[in-house]
């Protein structure tokens, strides 16, 4: 059944988040009142070294006080492409130009409580052009074989949403080896 939206009323908004308070119509005619996270775009890429690894960031989130590898991954800004903003991203948070960027996959990491979108894309080579621009991205920067994927999600040091897809689908489609 597809719900129907009567109204959405603003709760918080600043340059990031636009919190809202959704009126929703279920079956039978029940409603609810449905919390909304609305907010733009992101892009990201899983750079590859064309030796079966791929660059990951170690970091801290805070949120849940957890560890784990992520792809790059940042916000679009007014006017980018997302491929120029995975890019960008990629050079920012590693220090590492990726090499040409094909699309990977598009994901909504969390549908029922956010419009979040993100678009991943894949480069087969990199180039080391620096430092990263900040040094709070991340404690370090792994090149991960790809085939240690499937263990890193066991061992809950991935766990990130959007990278998780990304490197499962480049493992189970062998996506990396094209």
């Amino acid at each position: 059944m597809r719900w129907t939206v009567h109204s959405e009323k603003p709760l918080y908004t600043d340059q990031w988040l636009d919190i809202r308070l959704a009126d929703v119509e279920i079956t039978g005619g029940r409603h609810l009142a449905h919390r909304v996270i609305r907010s733009a775009p992101g892009a990201g890429a899983a750079v590859l070294d064309g030796q079966g690894n791929v660059l990951l960031l170690w970091r801290h989130r805070f949120i849940t006080d957890t560890w784990g590898y992520e792809i790059p991954i940042g916000g679009i800004t007014k006017g980018e492409q997302p491929k120029d903003a995975a890019a960008r991203e990629v050079e920012e948070e590693t220090g590492w130009r990726p090499g040409p960027l094909r699309p990977l996959l598009y994901t909504q990491p969390s549908s029922g409580l956010s419009d979040t979108e993100h678009h991943i894309f894949v480069a087969e080579s990199a180039e080391h052009v620096g430092e990263p621009e900040e040094d709070w991205e991340a404690e370090r920067l792994d090149w991960v074989p790809i085939e240690r994927i499937p263990d890193l999600v066991s061992k809950r040091e991935l766990v990130s949403g959007t990278s998780m897809n990304a490197l499962l689908y480049l493992y189970a489609t062998g996506a990396c080896a094209r």
